[in-house]
């Protein structure tokens, strides 16, 4: 299994207060997962959510009432519920290579005395692509939409 490597990889974790399944639930069902997966006030749809491996994963945008614009184009390479889930934007649903992969995701959940321990990592091929992430927000967005997150499942307790 992949370590983290600093000079590659960026991450974000936090402590979500409220059981496993229901992070889970709110990863697994597209209703629930376009309310958290980008920063509001942005709306999100969620056009693909195949959580298989090699299933596809796609996302659109929309600012201010625009149209929607894609988002994410990725592909599932592993998934074991309600403890982890890996998606590449390198590949493309049905493990076709993407025009311009740039991250692979390791989202991973695991119990915690005061809930879940939510973790995402998201791994880089270059420095130079990992340095374009975090300069485009990387902490600040991800952190966000863990935050939304949080807020949602928290609400259900």
């Amino acid at each position: 299994m992949q370590t983290r490597t600093a000079e590659l990889d960026l991450e974000v974790s936090r402590i979500i207060r409220a059981p496993r399944d229901r992070v889970w639930h709110a990863w697994e069902d597209p209703e629930r997962l376009a309310k958290w997966w980008i920063p509001h006030p942005i709306a999100c749809r969620v056009v693909s959510l195949d959580m298989q491996p090699g299933g596809a994963f796609v996302t659109e945008m929309s600012e201010n009432g625009e149209p929607f614009v894609p988002h994410l184009s990725a592909c599932f390479l592993d998934v074991i519920p309600r403890e982890r889930i890996i998606y590449t934007n390198a590949l493309t649903g049905g493990w076709r290579p993407a025009e311009h992969g740039f991250v692979t995701a390791i989202i991973t959940l695991s119990d915690h005395p005061d809930g879940t321990r939510y973790r995402a990592q998201a791994l880089h091929k270059s420095r130079a692509d990992r340095e374009k992430h975090e300069e485009l927000g990387f902490h600040e967005g991800w952190g966000t939409v863990v935050a939304q997150l949080a807020e949602l499942v928290e609400i259900e307790a």
